[in-house]
């Protein structure tokens, strides 16, 4: 059928436009799915357990079949679970089991669907400020954000940051084992700040965050594993205490601060002479073009709804964004005052830089 507004339309690039809408909106529809399997305990009930009917999944976690069914349809239409036509079951095999049901699994994301449920919630309120060109503070979005962004990047942390990161750095790890000082800036809930306070035991590890409400948390899972080398305090990046630092980290917040030169400056003067920062930030590269991938798609979306409205709720309100790559934040170091910045290494989800005076 034609209409006169098609007149002009390729047709095939309408069926492609289109064809991305229907995955994008089941994709959205689903994440709901997801944490609500989180919830009733099916993606646990699934791991291990072979080919599984719909029975055996209800009689399993304690609902009712024609829920289960539908939910695990849901998942094999979004290739999450494998179905097998000839007995009608449903199996997670060990590599989807390590995304949705191991929480201890380096690449667990599914605890990052908290993230995207709290953007929902927030959505009104942050249109809103668009609107008028304003900012929206972190400390402003709904709690399940906070939750959700230590479940998205505690994995990567626990795989990475001991093992690859830390030693990737000039002379650190030497520093950290022999006992050295050491700052976590933007720290959250403490889930780097733990992991590095664990495997030094002979440092002694600092955690600053501005929001009350994330060090308060911070404090409560360093206490749970009885980590003695650790504390927090509520502190911006311009004002945190102390001096003499080995090392001062950025652990996927710089890009989120107003003024990332004023943060960046703070810590050349709180580091030591041949003191190191440490900047872990989403991966990107410079040029837009090379960004528009699946993980740059992922990023540039959490960038508008939560680190550039952050960047714009402070002073100077700089707004880097999460995708702002490589040469940007080198030219932020640069002004900051640090002669030395270089890629340390890298993971297809983040950069890890390296500045010292």
């Amino acid at each position: 059928m034609t209409t006169p507004d098609m007149e002009g339309i390729d047709q095939g690039k309408l069926e492609q436009a289109l064809g991305q809408l229907v995955t994008d909106m089941g994709a959205a529809l689903n994440s709901a799915l997801v944490m609500i399997g989180l919830d009733l305990g099916f993606w646990e009930a699934l791991d291990g357990n072979g080919p599984t009917t719909s029975d055996a999944l209800a009689e399993r976690t304690g609902v009712r079949e024609r829920y289960a069914r539908e939910w695990l349809s849901a998942q094999a239409a979004s290739g999450y679970l494998m179905h097998d036509a000839s007995t009608d079951t449903f199996t997670l095999a060990p590599e989807q089991a390590m995304a949705f049901a191991r929480i201890d699994s380096p690449v667990y994301l599914a605890g990052g669907y908290h993230l995207i449920s709290a953007v929902f919630k927030d959505r009104e309120k942050i249109t809103e400020r668009i609107r008028q060109g304003e900012g929206f503070g972190w400390h402003e979005h709904d709690t399940e954000l906070f939750t959700g962004t230590e479940q998205f990047f505690r994995p990567g942390y626990r795989a990475n940051l001991v093992d690859a990161w830390l030693p990737a750095l000039d002379g650190v790890v030497d520093k950290l084992t022999a006992g050295a000082e050491v700052a976590d800036i933007g720290c959250g809930h403490g889930v780097s700040t733990t992991l590095i306070a664990q495997a030094f035991p002979n440092s002694t590890v600092h955690g600053f965050d501005y929001h009350d409400g994330s060090i308060t948390r911070a404090r409560e899972l360093a206490a749970e594993q009885g980590i003695d080398n650790v504390d927090f305090a509520v502190a911006s990046a311009a004002d945190y205490p102390g001096h003499d630092y080995a090392l001062v980290c950025y652990f996927d917040c710089l890009h989120d601060m107003g003024d990332p030169v004023g943060a960046l400056t703070h810590a050349r003067d709180t580091i030591t002479d041949d003191g190191t920062v440490m900047l872990v930030e989403p991966y990107a590269h410079d040029d837009l073009a090379e960004n528009l991938n699946p993980v740059g798609r992922m990023y540039y979306a959490a960038s508008t709804v939560l680190c550039t409205p952050s960047s714009l709720a402070q002073p100077v309100a700089l707004g880097l964004g999460a995708q702002a790559g490589e040469a940007r934040l080198a030219a932020v170091a640069a002004a900051a005052g640090f002669g030395n910045f270089r890629r340390a290494t890298e993971t297809p989800f983040n950069l890890i830089l390296e500045a010292r005076i």
